[in-house]
């Protein structure tokens, strides 16, 4: 009998990314890559490549862990996935990250901004409306895991510091600011007042690239200069930073390992996180045909272009295994040790935080015991090494503290082309839109900003108008 040339593995519900209607999907292995085969009755067949390595996409199903809800849901479900957002009754996980958006406004216009922020775009967010914002994080989370404050670019927001003062008085765990870094660079006094929110408290910094040719693709103009004062001025006050990393393939890819070995130089930095190309909002000269890079490709090139990390270093989120990778290590006496390996998967997919359990390095061990001047076992250091959280990890040990973590996390967000609405409703990062409601990143890009929304409210009423 005749076969097909791919393996058909599963099922799902995607999107036609030409008119955002919902389409049947097939997952398919072919040739060691796995596709989106999917047709839209008025715009056709349409294959979308969504991993590079077979094995590693089966294996995610290996990690998904119980749903955790948050304490409420703000909007009930009515028109089915994605079209009910605000969280929805069928949403499947609470927002492990939430962001705020306290501005529209931004002193860059990036080619590659997944909103339409520009210095001239939009209005800045009053301080009673951020307030609003944040308490609607606590109600849904109680005491919420990590708040991003972001944009547009916050820093130019005239009541910055105000709505800081604000959001630290919340029962936040961990604050972060999402920033370009041109405020940073400029102006040390800036930073140092940004300092004095620590601890909890954490920069998250556009970190793109060294060649100028590629970041003025991504950003509009070479921030070279920008880049280097900005981690200057972090590095002296000792600031906990995030580098992030916009990925596009062939652009600035080749520069991940050398990105990561950068990071672990730097004083201040916690860790690195890589985030590739959601075709959302305004992607100027950006042929998702060919300019796509997947979530595993970026794991594939993080261990090739590194001597740090093994494929057990770098392993699925439970929360969100479809879109998310973790890695962690420990920055001691100069060096980096990769701490993932040590993770029991039997602590991962239980709700109580995780763990780590590490045995075999001896080297690792060598420092440690030294560090651990208490005379505390390091064979098993499952009580003293804990509540890892899944992107923002505590460490309670003797002699560690959150300046020796590094972390490595690829953050996958989804869009029209490779939309999965089984991964979609385990989507754990979410922003707080105007009116209130709490939508999954991927969504808001797609549906709920702006002008975007009077598209959601047509698909909506064409699907009441459907026969039953």
């Amino acid at each position: 009998m005749p076969e097909r040339p791919y393996t058909y593995y599963d099922f799902t519900l995607s999107l036609c990314p030409e008119c955002l209607r919902r389409v049947d999907a097939k997952i398919v292995f072919e040739n060691g890559n796995v596709y989106m085969l999917k047709n839209c009755p008025d715009h056709g067949f349409q294959k979308v490549l969504i991993a590079t390595d077979v094995e590693y996409y089966k294996n995610i199903r290996n990690y998904n862990k119980a749903s955790e809800m948050p304490l409420h849901f703000n909007t009930k479900t009515h028109y089915g996935c994605p079209y009910d957002c605000g969280l929805c009754q069928d949403h499947e996980q609470h927002s492990c990250l939430t962001i705020i958006e306290i501005t529209d406004r931004c002193n860059l216009t990036c080619p590659t901004c997944y909103a339409m922020s520009s210095p001239h775009y939009g209005r800045h967010s009053t301080v009673e409306e951020v307030e609003r914002m944040l308490d609607i994080i606590v109600a849904n989370e109680g005491s919420p895991d990590v708040v991003q404050i972001s944009g547009g670019e916050p820093t130019v927001h005239p009541d910055f510091f105000t709505i800081l003062d604000i959001a630290k008085q919340k029962p936040i765990r961990h604050l972060m600011v999402n920033t370009n870094g041109i405020r940073i660079a400029k102006d040390e006094e800036f930073v140092k007042r940004l300092a004095s929110y620590m601890p909890d408290f954490e920069i998250y910094l556009q970190f793109d690239s060294f060649k100028p040719t590629a970041l003025k693709q991504l950003r509009g103009e070479d921030l070279t200069d920008i880049r280097r004062k900005a981690i200057d001025n972090l590095n002296k006050f000792n600031l906990s930073t995030t580098l992030v990393v916009t990925l596009q393939k062939e652009l600035n890819d080749d520069e991940i390992g050398e990105i990561i070995e950068f990071g672990t130089q730097q004083r201040c930095v916690r860790g690195v996180t890589f985030q590739p190309i959601q075709v959302a909002g305004r992607h100027e000269n950006f042929d998702p045909a060919t300019d796509r890079i997947t979530m595993t490709d970026v794991r594939d090139k993080i261990l090739k272009q590194t001597n740090i990390f093994q494929p057990n270093d770098l392993i699925p989120v439970p929360c969100n295994p479809d879109a998310l990778v973790m890695g962690y290590a420990l920055k001691v006496a100069g060096k980096v040790f990769p701490m993932t390996r040590y993770i029991d998967p039997a602590h991962l997919l239980n709700n109580s935080r995780n763990t780590i359990v590490y045995e075999q390095d001896a080297a690792l061990h060598s420092h440690l015991l030294k560090i651990f001047s208490t005379g505390i076992s390091v064979d098993r250091v499952e009580e003293n090494f804990k509540q890892l959280l899944c992107c923002l990890p505590e460490i309670h040990a003797p002699g560690l503290s959150y300046e020796n973590l590094f972390r490595i996390i690829i953050m996958r967000f989804i869009d029209a082309y490779d939309f999965d609405v089984r991964a979609i409703k385990k989507s754990c990062v979410h922003i707080v839109h105007k009116d209130g409601r709490v939508i999954p990143f991927e969504t808001m890009n797609l549906f709920y900003r702006d002008e975007k929304e009077k598209y959601v409210k047509e698909l909506q009423a064409e699907k009441t108008s459907l026969p039953v």
